[in-house]
């Protein structure tokens, strides 16, 4: 992705976000969405970046690897059809940048390659905002967190929400984001997040998680 303007700062957290060029289906099936998973965490590494040296692995094997120095804390994700949302802390100068070039670059080789197609696939340069203090790190947690419910409940952001139970029962089983690490189930994309950050968060109620997920949104403009 293209040189930015502002700059990142060492220890401090990020919301990096993008979407798709025209809006078009960025993952179109779960060997996508996995695909960019493995990116994720094989991105983060101040190594170069070749997903198809390692060969044919499952899912799981990937994200076991072992990494060399990390550019980059991901303290939460989460991937919708046409758009990605990641909350990063710079550890290494330059290393958000870095990391979201190699995997943008990456995945976006892969999906021209399996979908016949070329050119870019996200728009550039990536956005992103400066968690300050005024805007609580976990509350953009929770925004994040919150983004696949407009799939099961199309009005949510206006707390119109038919059914809590339903929301809660797929937003935690959402497969695609980092919700359900969070709330202590047993999966390997556990192994892309900051295992401190996820032993130090607790979980809070549905309500009040859409309610914080609601006010970040209204303040940043972010939709």
């Amino acid at each position: 992705m293209t040189n930015r303007k502002e700059s990142f700062e060492i220890g401090e957290w990020y919301h990096c976000y993008n979407r798709s060029i025209e809006e078009r289906i960025a993952y179109t099936d779960a060997q996508d969405y996995h695909r960019f998973l493995e990116l994720l965490y094989l991105a983060n590494d101040e190594l170069p970046l070749r997903r198809d040296d390692i060969g044919i692995r499952r899912f799981e094997e990937v994200l076991a690897m072992p990494r060399g120095k990390r550019l980059v804390t991901v303290g939460a994700f989460c991937l919708m059809p046409n758009k990605f949302d990641l909350v990063l802390k710079e550890v290494e100068g330059g290393g958000i940048t870095t990391f979201m070039r190699k995997l943008g670059t990456a995945y976006t080789l892969y999906f021209n390659a399996r979908h016949s197609r070329a050119g870019n696939l996200f728009l550039k340069p990536f956005k992103s905002r400066h968690v300050l203090p005024h805007h609580p790190l976990q509350q953009l947690i929770h925004y994040v967190h919150s983004s696949p419910a407009v799939l099961y409940e199309p009005k949510w952001k206006t707390n119109h929400v038919v059914d809590p139970e339903f929301l809660e029962e797929h937003l935690t089983a959402y497969p695609y984001a980092s919700l359900g690490a969070y709330t202590g189930a047993p999966a390997p994309i556990r192994a892309i997040l900051d295992a401190q950050l996820l032993s130090e968060t607790r979980m809070i109620p549905l309500q009040k998680m859409l309610r914080e997920a609601r006010h970040y949104s209204a303040d940043s403009g972010i939709s």
